[in-house]
C-alpha cells in the first residue's frame, strides 16, 4: 500500500512543472540627443518676396573664444543640398588643425536657373526654363540682406569667400566680373560657362579690365567635362592671362580623373587649404 502511493507521488513529481525563481533585469532605455551641427533660419525677403532658408555652421570654440572670424557664404547652401558637406570639410580642419577655424554660412537655392544664370538669348533655353535668368535679384538679396543679416549676429573678421558649383559655379564667376568688391575670395567648381553659348566667358576680358586692383582669390577648377564646359573655361582662363591686374591671385586646377558628379567635395577641400591654410610656426 505504502509502496503504492509512494510511487504515485513519485510519478506526479516527475511530471509536475517546477517553480523557479527568476531574477528579472530591467535594461534602461537609451538616451536619445539630437545631434545640433549648426542653426537654420528662415529669412524673410523683400528681395525675393518670400521666406528663405540660411544654414550656419560655427567653429567649436566660438562661443567662448571672443574672436572674429572669416565667413565661407556657400551656394546652394540648403540642409538637403551641399551645406553638410561643405561644413563638414570646416569641421574637419579645425578638428584636425590643417586650417584655420571660419563660419561657414549656406544660401539655399529654390528655382537654381532664376537665381544661379544670368539672362540668356537662347530661344530654346527661354523655352525650357522659362523663368530663368534673374541671378541679379538673388545677387541683391545676398549683398543686401544676406551678408548684413550674417554681419549683425556673429563675429565676424570682414574676410569673405564665395563658393559655388555647376550653376553656382557660374553665379560666383558672374559676381566675380560684376560686382567683384561683394566678397575677397571666389570659389567656381565645374562652373557652367557653357549658358548662353559661353557669352559671359567672352564678356570677361572686358569686364577684367575694368575691375580695380584691389586684392582678390579667384579658384576655378573643372573636371573632364567634354568641349560643353572646357571650351567657355579656356576662353575665360585665356582673359584672365591676357586681362587680369595684378592684385587678382587667380588659378585654374583641371580635375581630369573627376567628373561633373564626383569633383565637387574634393575641389572644395583644396580650396579650403588654400583659402584659410593655417600660418606657418
Amino acid at each position: 500500500m505504502k509502496s503504492g502511493i509512494l510511487g504515485l507521488l513519485l510519478a506526479l513529481s516527475l511530471t509536475a512543472p517546477v517553480a523557479q525563481a527568476h531574477t528579472v533585469l530591467q535594461t534602461p532605455a537609451p538616451v536619445e540627443t539630437p545631434i545640433v551641427i549648426g542653426r537654420s533660419y528662415a529669412l524673410p525677403s523683400a528681395i525675393m518676396s518670400a521666406t528663405r532658408e540660411i544654414n550656419i555652421w560655427l567653429p567649436p570654440g566660438y562661443a567662448d573664444s571672443g574672436k572674429a572670424y572669416p565667413v565661407l557664404y556657400v551656394l546652394d547652401g540648403g540642409q538637403d543640398q551641399d551645406f553638410h558637406h561643405i561644413s563638414g570639410l570646416a569641421q574637419m580642419g579645425t578638428v584636425v588643425g590643417t586650417t584655420r577655424d571660419v563660419i561657414v554660412v549656406g544660401i539655399a537655392s529654390v528655382d537654381r536657373r532664376n537665381e544661379l544664370a544670368l539672362p540668356t538669348t537662347d530661344p530654346d533655353l527661354i523655352a525650357r526654363y522659362p523663368t530663368q535668368g534673374h541671378s541679379d535679384r538673388f545677387r541683391r538679396f545676398v549683398a543686401d540682406e544676406v551678408l548684413p543679416f550674417i554681419q549683425a549676429r556673429y563675429r565676424t573678421s570682414g574676410e569673405t569667400a564665395l563658393m559655388g558649383e555647376s550653376l553656382a559655379g557660374l553665379f560666383v564667376v558672374e559676381t566675380f566680373l560684376k560686382e567683384p568688391q561683394m566678397f575677397d575670395a571666389y570659389v567656381a567648381v565645374s562652373p557652367s560657362l557653357w549658358w548662353d553659348g559661353g557669352e559671359l566667358a567672352r564678356q570677361s576680358g572686358a569686364r577684367l579690365r575694368d575691375q580695380s586692383n584691389d586684392p582678390r582669390t579667384l579658384i576655378l577648377t573643372l573636371g573632364d567635362e567634354g568641349p560643353e564646359m572646357q571650351a567657355p573655361m579656356d576662353v575665360l582662363t585665356a582673359n584672365l592671362r591676357d586681362n587680369a591686374l595684378p592684385g587678382l591671385s587667380w588659378s585654374f586646377t583641371p580635375r581630369l580623373n573627376e567628373t561633373h558628379a564626383t569633383i565637387y567635395h574634393g575641389a572644395a577641400l583644396d580650396a579650403f587649404r588654400q583659402l584659410y591654410a593655417e600660418p606657418a610656426k
